[in-house]
């Protein structure tokens, strides 16, 4: 924008407009493109980017900007997909790791672009199989990780080093991943090489999905401790993905997702910067997993609406200055809570209508649901069903050819503003819930906020109502969902649905306990001494330590246990 309003009354507008053309255009000219038929089915050539016409003026534009220019709205590339489409990343794990390999392999032949690993409930809680706590649930939701070998099968015949692995793990994210690292050496990858992103995003898990192990205090050294090995040692790896999802799923609004997503992240740069860390070397590291619901304009001015501010409080109150450590990158996944029992098929519908709004929004990369799984686990079907609705878009309807084509859209840009707004205002009470500036912060203010928002009920109450209102309007059918309180007749039948059975758990109980007969006890228990030995010295970086033990086969629950002997446990403070 022009400084003056006598440069704005003489065209000011209109110049900054053009230099930004001029600047988006050297910048797309000397970036890489994908070989590609960039023209409509018609044979129409297209444009990269559309903007306004050559000496318009457009109050406000420098908040719309150019693709892969600050603030980021339009997206992080001056090519938009044009230079690369975002990565077709399925979510998958059931059973047992040789089960889940078998479901990764027909996934990376069937064109998807990298892993996304599901755990089992008693793996997200640091339970091993043959723990009490676990019974009945070993392989049910994702699959079942105990030690390295399990990591050994998992990804038996899939190179890591060649391939982008994503986690979708919190509790115990640190043991899980340290196990993932000791699996890649044992393929002789140099893990400084590895590329991929791990959740451990624990914030959320007190604020929305309940998978904690320790106090948050604990917690946050860890990934303290996770933020200072990743930045030294594995530089592409990303030790935090900031997941905004299980928010929504929990019953959240669009622009509470958002706000709480991103306050999170804040979070998660004020724990770098008390850690010494380089903003501008540790940020870049920060990923971001957000749902793709079911009200299309909403969602796409949400993605469009977090670059924006993640860019602006990343710059100007964190301090960064690289383009890098401003881009706000995400991953996608389509909402499992739109989904219906009911006439399943229509799920195929919303999964696809989810993830044009994640690629119109300018997703990173994306999961797309199966049409079954409000019922049960993917059968591979459904998986494939899912894995052709991205193929499709990406390959037939055209949304690769064009940077943020509804980027100026009257109603986009409204609601982009309208919920950068409301982010903004819960920003402020977080911070105000910690003192704000007028008190010391251990961490910083942000992080002090949430903290006080997770032991006073704050987060989790507003989730609550907001899904106590939701609720409502479906009740009086103000709100509306075909086959469920609308259009309920039908034709289609009961699906065939994917069954784990028992053997899972029994086989899992029993190869668990042989590993455990045929590992050399000492060399375990002092691993595992030297572990907590380690946590109770404070400064300890503990992620050799647990590599340490993860080498010597000692079980992710035995690992998680021995930390929790100094860290302790936590309990929620019920709120009515």
């Amino acid at each position: 924008m022009a400084n003056s309003t006598g440069d704005l009354t003489n065209g000011g507008e209109a110049r900054d407009i053009e230099a930004g053309r001029e600047r988006w255009q050297r910048r797309y000219d000397t970036a890489r493109k994908r070989d590609a038929d960039f023209t409509s089915l018609s044979g129409k050539p297209l444009e990269p980017v559309y903007g306004p016409r050559p000496g318009a003026e457009v109050p406000g534009f420098e908040r719309i900007g150019w693709p892969g220019e600050y603030p980021y709205t339009r997206g992080l590339y001056p090519t938009g997909y044009r230079g690369r489409a975002w990565t077709i990343r399925q979510f998958a794990g059931f059973g047992n790791a040789t089960q889940t390999n078998e479901r990764y392999k027909m996934i990376l032949a069937s064109g998807g672009g990298g892993l996304s690993v599901a755990f089992d409930m008693p793996t997200l809680m640091g339970y091993d199989s043959d723990s009490p706590q676990a019974l009945g649930e070993v392989g049910h939701c994702g699959v079942a990780i105990d030690s390295v070998a399990d990591m050994d099968l998992l990804f038996d015949g899939i190179p890591l080093g060649e391939t982008t692995t994503s986690m979708t793990i919190s509790g115990p994210a640190i043991p899980a991943f340290c196990m993932y690292l000791v699996a890649a050496e044992r393929q002789g990858v140099d893990i400084g090489t590895l590329n991929g992103t791990l959740q451990t995003d624990i914030f959320k898990e007190y604020i929305a999905q309940k998978e904690w192990l320790y106090p948050p205090e604990p917690h946050l050294r860890l990934i303290g401790d996770l933020m200072e090995y990743c930045a030294e040692h594995i530089p592409a790896f990303k030790p935090l993905s900031v997941s905004g999802y299980h928010i929504r799923e929990a019953g959240a609004t669009a622009a509470q997702e958002l706000a709480y997503t991103l306050a999170d992240g804040f979070g998660y740069v004020e724990l770098g910067l008390s850690r010494g860390l380089d903003i501008d070397r540790f940020a870049p590291g920060l990923s971001f997993f957000f749902d793709a619901h079911i009200d299309f304009f909403e969602e796409i001015a949400k993605f469009r609406a977090a670059r924006r501010i993640w860019a602006r409080w990343i710059r100007d109150v964190y301090g960064a200055k690289s383009e890098k450590a401003q881009w706000l990158r995400f991953h996608t996944q389509t909402a499992g809570v739109s989904l219906t029992a009911q006439q399943p098929y229509n799920n195929v519908v919303r999964t696809a209508v989810e993830a044009l709004s994640a690629v119109l929004g300018g997703t990173n990369s994306l999961h797309t649901n199966a049409l079954d799984e409000t019922l049960a686990l993917p059968t591979e079907q459904s998986a494939e069903i899912a894995l052709r609705t991205q193929q499709v878009l990406m390959e037939e309807t055209g949304v690769v050819n064009v940077a943020d084509p509804l980027g100026g859209s009257w109603y986009v840009e409204a609601l982009t503003d309208e919920i950068e707004a409301e982010a903004e205002r819960v920003f402020a009470h977080i911070r105000h819930m910690g003192g704000g500036d007028d008190v010391e912060h251990a961490i910083g203010p942000m992080t002090s906020g949430i903290l006080a928002g997770i032991d006073n009920g704050y987060f989790g109450a507003e989730i609550a109502e907001s899904a106590y209102q939701y609720q409502q309007a479906l009740e009086k059918g103000d709100k509306r969902i075909v086959g469920v309180n609308c259009h309920t007749n039908t034709v289609s039948g009961e699906l065939d649905i994917l069954k784990i059975s028992h053997e899972v758990e029994h086989e899992q109980k029993r190869v668990l306990t042989d590993r455990k007969g045929s590992r050399d006890q000492a060399v375990v228990d002092r691993a595992l001494t030297r572990l907590l030995e380690g946590v109770r010295a404070d400064e300890a970086n503990l992620i050799p330590l647990i590599m340490d033990a993860a080498r010597a086969e000692a079980t992710l629950g035995e690992i998680c246990a021995t930390m929790g002997e100094e860290f302790g446990t936590y309990t929620e403070d019920p709120q009515f």
